[in-house]
């Protein structure tokens, strides 16, 4: 080897001895200046922040054995805490005799474990709505003696045929009805509200439990006019429907029907409150003094007297109708009606209803012209809105009052009557024997008639 390559070769080693003692001391003030940040006496210290800088996503916490890796991503969950292993820091000789210099700790391996997942909730609003009052909705079983009379023959009637066969197949005959609906209990002492028409006239009412336990049902008192009845039944522990506040209830809420439709109990459909204040009369019922919950939940023969509850499982209706010509349209009666009634009818008392005695329709001008406009009309009618007269029933209070068919009522003590419905709720609202201020029209001349509301009851 030549002098000149000896030299290069020392020239070599020296640079790369210069490069090894520039590089330590850049590592001795970037561990000095962390330090300032850090307990110095922290072994760890730069092992977590090793991790730290790998691991950014991750903050660590705590010393020691109980640190712990948080990951902001869970935070709106509560803070899902890993715990981190303790590593043992492992030092790095240095290869330079540097004095002083810090000791090189290699950053930890991670073993991040991820929290356990959620179970998946079973269930909804309408199961935990149909567990708050499913126990108390009951099936109602009835039966009714009824007497048929033979179809009368011509034939029957001639004596030689009556000498051969005898009178008995125009005897009278009586057969068994059997009919089903529901109810729910409101009382612990075995109180049940339901529908009149479910258990009015019934010879005998069984009420049969969820848990199966049957009882025998008095009924307590019938309003075919509300159709509403309260049923009573002697038993222990018997679970209780919590009633809700029907005037609180708004179209687009969520309606849930519970009952035994077509003999399947325990049934129980899902809809929303089509609209409110929906009046008997606008549905066809007219016998009928109510202002329905309309619900597009399925109401189906059987269903009758069950609840209609909302989202948080309140009884807000007693399910009653369904029409025959619509899909998807039911009906149930408000339960602050029930509310209303219900004790008169746990004592057996008579619901008293006002009435006034008329038959009517409503009455707007352009269906008054079109009757003008016919030469065949019966009479003239004003061309305004208000309600018009059909018929008045003799012997009512109406009759008595002088009213007379074709009269046009406009308004009662002072309030403007623009449709039927509406009539019929201020009479309803109205007191028995009550005074009221008809005004209406009569061919051309305005008029006010005194009537004084009677009994229902007393048509019949």
């Amino acid at each position: 080897m030549s002098f000149s390559s000896l030299c290069r070769f020392f020239e070599h080693v020296r640079q790369f001895k210069l490069v090894r003692n520039i590089r330590s001391v850049l590592l001795a003030g970037l561990f000095g200046f962390l330090s300032l940040f850090c307990d110095s006496t922290d072994a760890e210290a730069a092992d977590w922040m090793a991790v730290w800088r790998s691991h950014p996503d991750i903050a660590i916490s705590g010393s020691g054995a109980t640190r712990t890796a948080v990951h902001p991503s869970s935070s709106n969950m509560g803070p899902a805490k890993t715990k981190l292993p303790t590593v043992e820091p492992k030092t790095v000789e240095p290869k330079t005799s540097m004095p002083s210099q810090a000791a090189i700790s290699t950053a930890p391996r991670l073993n991040v474990e991820t929290s356990a997942p959620k179970p998946i909730e079973r269930g909804s609003f309408v199961t935990e709505a149909v567990k708050k009052v499913g126990n108390a909705v009951v099936r109602i079983d009835t039966e009714k003696t009824i007497t048929r009379r033979a179809a009368t023959d011509p034939m029957m009637e001639d004596p030689f045929f009556r000498r051969f066969f005898g009178d008995e197949l125009l005897a009278p005959r009586e057969e068994m009805m059997r009919g089903q609906g529901s109810g729910f209990l409101i009382d612990k002492s075995g109180v049940l509200l339901t529908n009149s028409h479910v258990v009015n006239g019934a010879d005998k009412v069984t009420v049969t439990l969820k848990d199966g336990r049957k009882f025998e049902g008095k009924v307590r008192g019938v309003d075919e006019v509300t159709d509403l009845a309260v049923v009573k039944i002697e038993g222990n522990d018997l679970p209780v429907a919590i009633l809700g506040v029907s005037t609180d209830v708004q179209v687009g809420d969520w309606a849930i029907a519970v009952g035994n439709p077509l003999g399947l109990d325990n049934t129980v459909t899902l809809g929303i409150v089509s609209t409110l204040k929906r009046s008997s009369v606008s549905i066809g019922i007219p016998d009928k003094r109510l202002d329905f919950i309309q619900t597009d939940a399925a109401i189906n023969p059987g269903n009758s007297g069950g609840p209609l509850l909302n989202d948080n499982g309140e009884v807000i209706g007693i399910n009653t109708a369904i029409r025959a010509d619509a899909m998807g349209i039911g009906f149930a009666i408000p339960i602050d009606k029930a509310k209303e009634l219900k004790d008169q009818l746990a004592r057996g008392e008579k619901i008293r209803h006002p009435y006034l005695g008329v038959q009517m329709t409503n009455l707007t001008p352009e269906l008054a012209k079109l009757n003008n406009d016919d030469p065949n009309a019966v009479f003239i009618v004003p061309e305004v809105t208000g309600v018009i007269v059909v018929k008045v029933l003799p012997g009512t209070p109406a009759a008595k009052s002088g009213i007379r068919r074709g009269d046009v009522i406009t308004a009662i003590d002072g309030a403007a009557i623009t449709a039927a419905e509406e009539l019929q709720r201020v009479v309803e609202n109205s007191r028995l024997g009550q005074a009221l201020k008809v005004e209406l029209k009569r061919g051309d001349k305005n008029q006010t008639i005194t009537i004084k509301t009677g009994e229902l009851q007393e048509v019949a």
